[in-house]
């Protein structure tokens, strides 16, 4: 019988000192963050916008969706794939490893609004978010 291989591969990143990941089929890239620019009278999860390649670029603090305290501010930003309504990446503190899970794995009893689930690492839980429930 053959080892198991994950079916899914995560991107796994940090916000604070918590684990998250989402599935890897929606990043598009990994960038640093650039400057940028406020929008006035915005939804307050909205950091602002960045010039990524000559493409307006929204810049979302899941932070905000997740209610955690902001003790550092991310300098990496992930920008997920564009579903046309434009571009959206996400401002996290570090990018940690891409992995593949086994989505039995999962556990789904805790799903919420912006968790699917959650995966267990060793000692460790990796909260799995879902990037349409951050990004709306």
């Amino acid at each position: 019988m053959s080892e198991t291989v994950g079916d899914v591969q995560v991107l796994e990143f940090r916000l604070e000192d918590r684990k998250y990941c989402i599935d890897i089929a929606h990043v598009d890239e990994i960038v640093d963050k650039k400057e940028l620019t406020p929008l006035p009278n915005s939804d307050p999860r909205v950091e602002g916008v960045m010039d990524l390649r000559g493409t307006t670029t929204t810049i979302i603090n899941p932070k905000k969706v997740l209610d955690l305290d902001e003790t550092e501010t991310g300098e990496r930003v992930v920008v997920l794939e564009s579903d046309g309504e434009g571009n959206v990446g996400w401002l996290i503190d570090a990018v940690t490893q891409v992995v593949s899970i086994d989505t039995d794995d999962v556990d789904e009893s805790v799903e919420s609004g912006s968790v699917r689930g959650i995966v267990r690492q060793d000692d460790d839980f990796v909260v799995w978010v879902k990037p349409a429930e951050i990004n709306s």
